[in-house]
């Protein structure tokens, strides 16, 4: 934080963190196991999210915010923030003028903890994904506060691995054998990410119109809002993020012309030949999704379409190295 304090960057911190645990006995100060160290089948889905409970992400911030001081005018942000606990540490933060915002990520909006099975590991990650309360909790954030909230973007944190690293057991989509049995399944010993590049949009979306009751007329107005809650967390806040405000971000006059073309009502199933990453293994793999991207165009020129694939083998992109101002 000293190094940066005058920079314009962004300070980005994965906050988590084992608190301290101690018990006293008479004089002596003992100090416990981590959590981390699993207690339970390694292949339970509880025994993992035990091993990573919210306490790590609410110390980790709590640590950050105590430091804080050191750089005033430093913008410090929480990436892939999981644990609803700690949104009201960053909310009195920030009324405290402490310039700190945080992410969250489609895979927390979307899974729980509760519907993972037992040797699932295309749902390990870290943090955890955590509770259906949990989920609800991080919803209410981005529901309450669409402009002055600590949620100020979602993000797809895409995390590929090959099938193998993943460790699957034969009852999971995705299962290829030469693996090591007896550690199949084992949520510890796996490959932690989730692979959702592509799919962001739709799993968005999917949950933001069960939750608003969204309609498909073109004339419903709660539609258009939410579409535009969702340019604002996906696209506007993004780019700002990262000091691309100038020319992402926005369709307007002298910005790069980025478009994806969204059908918000078409429904579809996920599946390997709708994944377009390379390694397909997903825990989306079988859900059903509301909106399909049907072309996306970067700066003016198509690069994809449903119905044709992408328009080139060779990449388009462009690196963005600009230095903030």
């Amino acid at each position: 934080m000293a190094e940066l304090a005058d920079e314009p960057t962004t300070l980005m911190f994965h906050a988590e963190m084992e608190p301290p645990i101690t018990a006293s006995v008479g004089d002596d100060v003992q100090t416990s196991d981590a959590p981390t160290d699993p207690v339970g089948p390694l292949e339970a889905y509880a025994t993992f999210l035990a091993s990573r409970p919210s306490s790590f992400e609410t110390c980790a911030i709590e640590s950050i915010l105590s430091l804080a001081h050191l750089a005033p005018n430093l913008p410090l942000h929480i990436v892939h923030l999981s644990a609803m606990e700690a949104i009201p540490l960053l909310q009195e933060a920030r009324a405290n003028g402490v310039k700190i915002t945080a992410e969250t990520c489609f895979h927390y909006l979307s899974l729980a903890a509760e519907e993972v099975r037992d040797g699932d590991t295309r749902h390990k990650c870290c943090p955890p994904i955590r509770s259906k309360l949990n989920q609800d909790g991080l919803w209410e954030e981005l529901e309450k506060h669409t402009e002055d909230g600590v949620i100020k973007t979602v993000v797809s944190d895409h995390s590929p691995c090959t099938p193998d690293l993943k460790m699957l057991p034969a009852h999971v989509p995705g299962h290829c054998t030469g693996g090591k049995d007896e550690e199949s399944g084992n949520f510890f010993s796996a490959w932690g990410g989730i692979s959702s590049v592509g799919l962001g949009l739709p799993i968005f979306w999917t949950d933001l119109s069960r939750r608003k009751g969204l309609t498909s007329s073109p004339e419903d107005e709660n539609t258009k809002n939410a579409l535009q809650d969702v340019v604002r967390l996906c696209c506007t806040n993004t780019a700002a993020q990262v000091g691309l405000q100038s020319h992402k971000g926005d369709l307007v006059v002298g910005f790069d012309a980025d478009i994806c073309v969204f059908d918000d009502s078409a429904e579809w199933t996920v599946e390997p030949s709708t994944m377009l990453f390379r390694n397909k293994c997903s825990p989306y793999q079988g859900r059903t999704l509301r909106g399909m991207v049907r072309e996306t165009w970067l700066r003016g020129e198509r690069i994809f379409s449903r119905d044709q694939g992408f328009d080139s083998q060779s990449p388009q992109g462009k690196l963005l190295l600009e230095k903030r101002v």
